[in-house]
C-alpha cells in the first residue's frame, strides 16, 4: 500500500485529504507543520507527499525541497489557495512538482498523485 505524507496546516483540509487517500488504499501520515512533515518524513519514508504550499511555520516551497535533498525522486503535490503557482518553476529543487489549487476534487487530488509519479519517474536517479 502506497505511503503517503500529507503536510497541511489546516486540519480540515488534512482530514479531507487523507479520507479520499484512505478509500482509495493509500496509507497516510498527517503533519500539522513543516517542522512536523519533516521529522515524519524522517521517521518513516514516504512514497510521495502532498505539501500545501503555506504553511505556518514554513515555506511549503522550502519544505518540499528539503523532503526533495532526502529523496530526489519523491512524487509531490503541492496544494495552494492561490491562483497561480508559478514561484515553483522557479527553484531546480521543486521540478516536477505538481501543483493543485484549493479547492479540488477527490478526481483531481488522485490525478494529480498520479501525475507526480509519472514525472519523477521520468527523473534520473541519484548518483
Amino acid at each position: 500500500m502506497p505511503r503517503v505524507l500529507i503536510i497541511d496546516d489546516q486540519k480540515d483540509v488534512r482530514a479531507m485529504i487523507a479520507i479520499v487517500l484512505r478509500v482509495n488504499h493509500f496509507e497516510v501520515v498527517e503533519a500539522e507543520s513543516g517542522a512536523a512533515g519533516l521529522k515524519a518524513f524522517a521517521e518513516s519514508a514516504c512514497d510521495a507527499a502532498i505539501v500545501d504550499i503555506f504553511l505556518g511555520d514554513a515555506s511549503g516551497a522550502d519544505v518540499i525541497a528539503a523532503l526533495r535533498e532526502r529523496a530526489p525522486a519523491l512524487p509531490v503535490v503541492a496544494v495552494s489557495g492561490m491562483t497561480t503557482l508559478d514561484f515553483i518553476d522557479q527553484s531546480p529543487s521543486l521540478a516536477d512538482v505538481v501543483c493543485l489549487q484549493k479547492p479540488f476534487r477527490p478526481s483531481d487530488l488522485l490525478q494529480a498523485l498520479r501525475n507526480a509519479q509519472a514525472a519523477t519517474s521520468a527523473l534520473p536517479a541519484a548518483v
